[in-house]
């Protein structure tokens, strides 16, 4: 394993009411809980194939009994708790990079599409480029890699709107950066994003 390479999985904690609210809003709390635990799990298969290691941060607490409690070097760290997301993933990329990682990588538990391939061809992007980005359909990032912090990527940013993904484009090139542009992939934020997800794989989520 490349220990120069860092994984961190932004997670919330699976709690009924507490997330996944706007896909809750039309399917109920209960489905939109089981769809997001069964999210997690995807995302831990998925990651767990990635040659490099991993960071959990959690939205509220640290789990120290999670389907990541076996998996080891798997490192846990509580969310920055300031409500900017921004905050929270330059805390977490400049936590990374004072450990000595050089290439990092940063990913969320929403995006069903998301594979180890995708995540592999960011580190291997990192190889040769500056930075990597994987842009969802609603205009946000799937994913957000680079080999040293640059904090202008998370500054000045309208957080979960549809300006985010081409605002950060907009840095990479203001700061002369050479950068990587994966495929467009879904996050999976209300009801109608889970037609992207084939009907029996969405209902074993849902369950």
């Amino acid at each position: 394993m490349n220990k120069k390479r860092l994984l961190i999985i932004f997670v919330k904690n699976p709690e009924l009411g507490k997330c996944k609210t706007r896909l809750a809003a039309t399917i109920g709390d209960q489905k939109a809980l089981n769809f997001y635990k069964n999210m997690l799990i995807r995302t831990k298969e998925v990651s767990e194939k990635v040659e490099a290691d991993k960071a959990i941060y959690y939205s509220s607490f640290i789990d120290d009994n999670d389907l990541w409690s076996n998996e080891p070097p798997v490192y846990k760290f509580l969310q920055n708790q300031n409500p900017d997301l921004g905050i929270k993933m330059q805390s977490a990329f400049k936590e990374a990079f004072s450990n000595n990682y050089e290439s990092v990588c940063v990913i969320g538990s929403d995006c069903y599409a998301l594979d180890e391939k995708v995540i592999d061809q960011a580190f291997k992007s990192l190889g040769s480029k500056d930075a990597v980005l994987g842009p969802s359909n609603d205009g946000g990032y799937y994913l957000l890699g680079m080999n040293q912090l640059h904090t202008e990527l998370f500054e000045n940013k309208e957080w979960s709107t549809d300006t985010v993904a081409s605002d950060t484009m907009q840095d990479f090139k203001n700061l002369n950066l050479e950068f990587e542009l994966l495929k467009e992939l879904t996050d999976i934020d209300n009801e109608e994003d889970l037609k992207s997800i084939p009907e029996a794989e969405k209902q074993q989520l849902l369950t």
